[in-house]
């Protein structure tokens, strides 16, 4: 396994900005990426920050303590709170990563296979997002009606890569996890039945929404995952249903490509993929992460 340092990312990240006001269990934090005015940098969400249900905002009172430094950088002593700290509401968060690559798997939640009529693959198929697709919390998932007549949206568990690594063992998989956050990997199902491969249907600008930030303590093998459009739930499941699980899945990419701090891994999504149409909103809960939510509207 290729190695960047010797301290994972996330140590780094946790040692040096614990949140204020909770419970700790597993040492993990939120990082989030946030603009304030003209800036844009990273921070530590502080407060608890359960919706109690699908698709509602987070409550008031949550805080954002802004960080020095980048979590992804190799300096342990490089990141650290500057003291500042600002309302949640006051701030506009932005995607988590910037990631090299976002790489997907197809059909790893067999409920969603059969949907598609397909029986459950014999091993995990990956596919490429584009960095360009990615999107951030409350940003517009723009519609491509000049190209596409129907949009689906597929609530995911996405995981963050946190170190240089290629060749991983499933047993030392977790080394190299900086966090998780909420994904919707949005397809153009028309173009993706018509092209026979997934490039076009799953590339398009805006067509990667991920957030609202990145939770490094939380175990992903059991969590709840649950999609909503306008409220009403479409999607709902568990990552333990996964065909491949967290650590199977970084063992299986890193086998094929190396893998960069900040690179995104997409697990899935379960069954009860649908339709989007202009104005629909869609949100993407996963139990101990938070809410991922996005508007659609109609684009080029």
């Amino acid at each position: 396994m290729t190695r960047r340092c010797g301290r994972s990312a996330r140590s780094r990240a946790t040692s040096s900005s614990r949140p204020q006001g909770r419970d700790n269990k597993g040492s993990g934090v939120r990082i989030a990426r946030f603009a304030k005015g003209d800036g844009v940098a990273y921070g530590v969400v502080e407060g608890e920050p359960e919706s109690g249900g699908a698709g509602r905002p987070p409550r008031p009172g949550l805080t954002i303590a802004e960080l020095y430094g980048h979590p992804f950088g190799v300096d342990p002593g490089g990141v650290r709170l500057t003291g500042n700290r600002y309302p949640l509401a006051e701030v506009r968060l932005l995607a988590p990563v910037l990631p090299s690559k976002v790489v997907a798997a197809g059909g790893n939640y067999a409920s969603h296979a059969r949907e598609m009529s397909n029986e459950p693959p014999a091993e995990p198929v990956i596919f490429l997002k584009p960095s360009t697709s990615v999107t951030g919390p409350r940003d517009a998932i723009k519609y491509p009606v000049k190209l596409a007549e129907r949009v689906d949206f597929e609530g995911e568990l996405a995981v963050i890569i946190g170190r240089l690594c290629r060749g991983v063992p499933r047993e030392r998989a977790e080394e190299v996890v900086f966090g998780y956050t909420c994904a919707n990997d949005v397809t153009a199902r028309d173009l993706q039945a018509r092209d026979g491969q997934w490039t076009r249907a799953k590339g398009f600008d805006t067509f990667c929404p991920l957030g609202p930030w990145m939770e490094t303590g939380t175990n992903p093998s059991d969590l709840e995952l649950t999609t909503t459009v306008n409220g009403e739930i479409r999607q709902q499941a568990r990552t333990s249903e996964l065909l491949w699980d967290v650590p199977g899945l970084i063992a299986h990419v890193s086998q094929v490509m190396t893998l960069l701090p900040g690179d995104v891994l997409l697990t899935g999504t379960p069954g009860g993929v649908g339709p989007l149409t202009d104005g629909d909103e869609v949100s993407v809960t996963i139990e101990s992460i938070g809410t991922l939510t996005n508007r659609v509207v109609i684009g080029d």
